[in-house]
């Protein structure tokens, strides 16, 4: 992977747009295919990795991990480890990742609304 230059104009501009913009802030923490899904699936409750998998089976390992990892270290998800053999984690909404659901649900009802690419009322 290749080194982002921090003092480049595009990452002065999206620092800008970070600040400035809360869709843009939004959109930097649940942006990409993947995030919102996850976040949709556990806001039905707390699911180990496996579940996740099941629940999204067109997610690559790799993908649901580092997604995970970065939706923890955003602060939207938890990940608790017990220490048992073998290992036994689950992840969860943190209140942040809570406070998002109006949003994940938004975004559901408003696809269940599009039919044939026409938005019905």
């Amino acid at each position: 992977m290749t080194a982002i230059k921090e003092s480049s104009t595009i990452q002065e501009n999206k620092q800008y747009a970070l600040e400035k913009c809360p869709v843009t802030f939004v959109m930097e923490k649940i942006g990409g295919y993947w995030k919102p899904i996850i976040l949709y699936h556990l806001s039905t409750g707390d699911k180990r990795y496996s579940e996740l998998k099941r629940a999204i089976p067109a997610v690559t390992e790799k993908m649901l991990i580092q997604h995970l990892k970065q939706l923890e270290a955003d602060g939207l998800v938890i990940r608790e480890a017990k220490p048992v053999v073998p290992p036994f984690v689950t992840y969860r909404l943190s209140n942040a990742g809570t406070g998002l659901l109006p949003v994940i649900d938004a975004m559901a009802s408003w696809a269940f609304k599009m039919k044939d690419g026409v938005y019905n009322i």
